[in-house]
């Protein structure tokens, strides 16, 4: 198991805990990571850009003049592409859709696969409990500048964007308000935590690890734990069938020799 140290929100170390390997300790996928954010990415985007073709555009119904006999190059309208204020030749449309199909264990392991890599590069911060009576940004601001004083992590305080993601075990709605004001904090739940949030955000905060990291090993065990299985049992039964087509062959093989 994983080991990290947990902190209070005056920046004092507390405990340390044990984290599941399945989630923290993964090596780095470059081509997993790539399809799965990509496809995310894609799967938000939401056509805006649309042209008219000749069929959409108001007029053209009639013949220019005539096909033949004038000397002019032959049209059929004048909403053709090639005249001015005609159609647009292969321009962009809203009904296109850029939506991709994202296999379950592979965002499920993109996800885990960013946080080990957090992990690595000590950007992953442990935070007891971090709550609040009621909203205020002044308490919040207080809450990031001491955990700003903690080794490794001095830019918490300074950077300008996409600086804090804050992982919380529930949907605390005071906490997010009190970090509202903040444009480069976010506050999330632990269940809607995806690899596009881990890689866009410089620092985790992930309070209430207990809970948190709980919920994590179980989401590890439940999309890639029944994969590991079914490759075992996969495995048994192909080694199954190969046994038994050697002695099948063999059995075959005895057969002939006794007849001849």
């Amino acid at each position: 198991m994983t080991k990290a140290d947990t902190y209070n929100v005056q920046a004092k170390k507390t405990r340390t805990i044990d984290l599941p390997e399945d989630v923290f300790a993964l090596p780095w996928n470059d081509s997993l990571m790539h399809q799965v954010v990509v496809s995310m990415q894609a799967n938000m985007r939401t056509p805006v850009a649309h042209t008219k073709d000749r069929g959409d555009v108001r007029g053209g119904g009639r013949k220019p003049w005539k096909q033949k006999g004038t000397g002019r190059a032959r049209h059929g309208s004048v909403r053709s592409p090639l005249w001015k204020g005609g159609g647009v030749t292969f321009g962009p449309r809203n009904e296109k859709d850029y939506s991709k199909v994202i296999n379950k264990k592979m965002r499920a392991k993109a996800l885990f696969v960013a946080l080990s890599r957090k992990f690595r590069e000590e950007e992953i911060l442990f935070v007891d409990e971090v709550s609040f009576d009621v909203p205020s940004t002044a308490e919040a601001r207080k809450v990031v500048v001491a955990l700003a004083s903690i080794k490794g992590f001095e830019g918490m305080a300074t950077k300008k964007k996409n600086n804090i993601l804050v992982v919380t075990a529930g949907n605390d709605k005071v906490l997010a308000k009190s970090f509202n004001n903040f444009g480069n904090v976010e506050v999330d739940d632990v269940r809607n935590l995806n690899p596009m949030d881990v890689l866009k955000y410089k620092h985790l905060v992930v309070v209430s690890p207990k809970e948190s990291v709980s919920f994590l090993e179980g989401r590890a065990k439940a999309k890639l734990g029944a994969g590991k299985n079914t490759e075992k049992t996969t495995a048994k039964k192909i080694s199954s069938e190969k046994v038994t087509k050697q002695t099948t062959k063999k059995k075959a093989t005895e057969k002939v020799a006794t007849k001849k």
